[in-house]
């Protein structure tokens, strides 16, 4: 399945129905007065959000959702039937915008979370409703209020609490594979991963308690991402939600890169999309240390990190070595921001 994280669409909430004009007629009841009952409301358009949906797929072909007209009133005053809701289920993390001011409407970040968007008119009034004592025979009702329509922009950032981020191939998938159930797609080219990927993570938690974390695969970076090269901005997105971010290079010497470069490349366009990415918590998990020529850069790789007072774990995700030190760390920290929102 592809994954769709923008979609526009149009809504529309149903029209009132028109209020009835009738007089009672019954044998031996000559001057039985109004008796025209109400029409039914509009139905309201309703966001909802769900953890069953992860995708705004649903939205690529359908674009215009709307709510049941109500029913027209009758006699006997019997009312017209309120318009059935337009329920519209979105992932959790969608935000809702006005398409035309741009206006967050609303952010759904909470499971079962609801948003009535846009509500259904109102039933017009039958003209029973309009009898009084100067007014015996009223022959007139309300027509029902017409509902509106609005079109919005469906926008999805994905909710996790840490973002892994990097060149491609630098390792991610690998990584997220080992530590989690995620099954992404592992290749030894460049952009092997088109969409993000969520894992629920495992770690030791404190006093002894288990305890996880949700970790997204970002696709691979490169120089000029924050300007829509390579899958860039498509996905940097997806960056803003997470608490912390493990920014992973990798020390193979077939990337031909300097990973002092690396390094600071990522960074850059991580800043250039959104400043207050830079002020996230960061470590740098050295890849692939596993082979010959990674163990031999790694000392003057860490005098340079330890100058710039960034944490650094050495790794090799394709072995598993470093990474569960690496994890519980990140899983700490994942701890203590949750221990400050929770204050």
């Amino acid at each position: 399945m592809r994954f769709i994280d923008e979609a526009e669409i149009t809504i529309s909430s149903g029209k009132g129905g028109a209020g009835a004009v009738h007089f009672r007629r019954e044998k031996g009841v000559p001057k039985g007065g109004p008796d025209g009952g109400d029409g039914g409301k509009g139905g309201d358009v309703i966001f909802i959000a769900t953890s069953s949906l992860s995708s705004l797929m649903d939205f690529r072909y359908k674009k215009h959702y709307e709510g049941e007209n109500g029913g027209m009133g009758a006699g006997s005053r019997s009312f017209g039937k309120d318009g059935e809701d337009c329920i519209i289920r979105v992932p959790l993390g969608t935000i809702i915008k006005d398409s035309e001011t741009g206006e967050v409407l609303i952010d759904l970040t909470k499971e079962d979370e609801e948003f009535l968007c846009l509500k259904g008119g109102r039933g017009g009034k039958g003209n029973a409703f309009f009898k009084s004592s100067t007014n015996q025979t009223p022959r007139h009702a309300q027509p029902g209020e017409d509902g509106t329509e609005l079109t919005v922009q469906l926008e999805l950032k994905l909710l996790a609490d840490v973002g892994i981020v990097g060149f491609p191939s630098a390792g991610k998938s690998t990584l997220i594979s080992k530590v989690s159930a995620a099954k992404p797609k592992i290749a030894d080219y460049p952009f092997t991963t088109l969409v993000p990927n969520l894992g629920v993570v495992p770690f030791g938690g404190r006093d002894g308690e288990s305890d996880s974390f949700v970790l997204a695969d970002i696709p691979g970076l490169i120089e000029g991402a924050h300007e829509g090269k390579g899958l860039g901005i498509q996905f940097l997105k997806h960056l803003e939600r997470t608490s912390i971010y493990i920014h992973m290079i990798d020390l193979s010497p077939d990337t031909g890169r300097d990973p002092k470069d690396d390094y600071r490349i990522i960074n850059s366009e991580l800043e250039k999309f959104n400043p207050a990415l830079k002020e996230k918590v960061q470590v740098v998990a050295l890849n692939k240390t596993d082979l010959t020529e990674a163990r031999e850069a790694l000392p003057n790789l860490l005098k340079y990190f330890d100058k710039e007072g960034i944490k650094v774990f050495e790794i090799s995700a394709f072995t598993g070595n470093g990474v569960k030190p690496l994890i519980d760390f990140v899983g700490e920290e994942v701890s203590k921001l949750r221990d400050k929102k929770g204050k």
